[in-house]
């Protein structure tokens, strides 16, 4: 399976829409928006990002638009995501996107957080040589509670 980065089309959106209202997914990420269906919030999010100083990319797999990823932040803390359809999950297209992005943004540290107990994220990050540096806790709209998160840093 061939994956690929490219920047942003708007026909990308419709399909993170949709991706982004699957409740399995939505769970497993667990910091989402409060409202995922708010379709305006949605597009709002969306046009902040792809006019920001974020490095933000779709991920294609043999040419269909499969997830997202982007480096956002301020110099020195900025961080990753990444959101891959649930009908790809376990292909490791989330790793090699990853590491796609990770070469278009050389700078060092990048961090990432993840929900604890959500190994596969875990392990695409550690994957990609990023390292647990500390624990934290926080509101996760997708589960409407607080849960535990990993704090991971990429060094040069």
């Amino acid at each position: 399976m061939e994956i690929v980065l490219r920047p942003v089309h708007d026909s990308d959106l419709p399909v993170f829409y949709r991706q982004l209202n699957d409740p399995e997914a939505l769970w497993a990420a667990a910091f989402t928006p409060k409202d995922p269906a708010d379709r305006s919030a949605f597009e709002d999010h969306w046009k902040k990002v792809r006019a920001s100083t974020a490095l933000v990319r779709t991920v294609l797999a043999d040419g269909d638009v499969v997830g997202h990823t982007a480096v956002y932040g301020d110099p020195g803390e900025r961080e990753v995501t990444y959101w891959v359809d649930r009908a790809y999950w376990g292909r490791g297209i989330a790793t090699a996107a990853l590491r796609a992005l990770l070469a278009e943004a050389p700078e060092r540290p990048l961090y990432a957080r993840a929900a604890a107990d959500n190994a596969g994220s875990l392990r695409v990050l550690e994957k990609c040589g990023f390292r647990v540096t500390g624990h934290a806790s926080g509101f996760a709209p997708a589960r409407g509670e607080e849960i535990a998160e990993v704090v991971l840093r990429l060094d040069a």
